[in-house]
């Protein structure tokens, strides 16, 4: 499946900036460009992307900002652009809304294949309250709240299908363990990350062919989980 979408490049070095639309309009994408955080907010209001890339160190400000007001009104997928390779900057960008992250410097496929990669996700949201997702040897009826495996039913503990379908209504897209803790066991968890920890492991046992080289629940060291179909 082909997505052409219109993609918001906001990244004020030139020379990374000429290198992303050149990559992304060799895909066949309307590429838009900002070099300030102002006027990423001006194109990403006038423009309404499909998507959005942002570095963090902008001349004005910082990328979490741009991405916190942006989540504000808009659900287009974004993905990060950095120099930082530390966890707690990453932990930072997604946590205000970021879909996905490129340590810099990065290649041209792997920009592509995660721009595909949140394309994707998009393009299926609307249906993926009554979807059936099919992964491995496992299906999720989410309208059912049925798993099955083989097509034989899978018990899983009310605290494993709900880090379940939190992750696989999100395919691809990096959840941290601030957002999982939340979501699962609300807002007073926030630093219990090693129930997260355990209750992955299990699941993994459950769903995985080996749970110590998992294909579809992969981990994000120090971040969060991912749900690769």
């Amino acid at each position: 499946m082909e997505l052409r979408a219109r993609i918001l490049v906001v990244e004020d070095e030139p020379q990374i900036r000429r290198f992303v639309r050149m990559t992304l309009e060799s895909e066949g994408h309307d590429v838009y460009e900002a070099s300030t955080l102002q006027r990423g907010l001006i194109e990403a209001g006038s423009r309404r992307p499909d998507l959005a890339i942002v570095d963090l160190g902008l001349p004005d400000g910082d990328g979490v900002d741009l991405i916190r007001d942006l989540r504000g009104w808009s659900q287009a997928p974004v993905i990060v652009l950095s120099a930082r390779s530390g966890e707690a900057e990453k932990v930072a960008a997604l946590d205000a809304g970021a879909d996905d992250y490129l340590v810099k410097p990065f290649g041209a496929a792997e920009l592509l294949a995660r721009v595909r990669a949140q394309l994707r996700r998009q393009a299926l949201a609307p249906a993926s309250a009554n979807a059936v997702l099919r992964f491995g040897r496992t299906t999720l009826d989410l309208a059912r709240r049925l798993v099955e495996r083989d097509g034989e039913p899978l018990h899983l503990t009310p605290i494993e299908y709900r880090l379940l379908t939190l992750l696989a209504s999100q395919p691809d897209r990096v959840v941290t363990h601030q957002q999982l803790l939340k979501a699962v066991w609300g807002p007073g968890h926030a630093d219990d990350t090693h129930y997260v920890r355990v209750h992955m492991s299990n699941l993994r046992k459950k769903l995985e062919d080996d749970a110590s080289m998992p294909r579809h629940l992969l981990a994000e060291p120090g971040i969060g989980y991912r749900f690769r179909p």
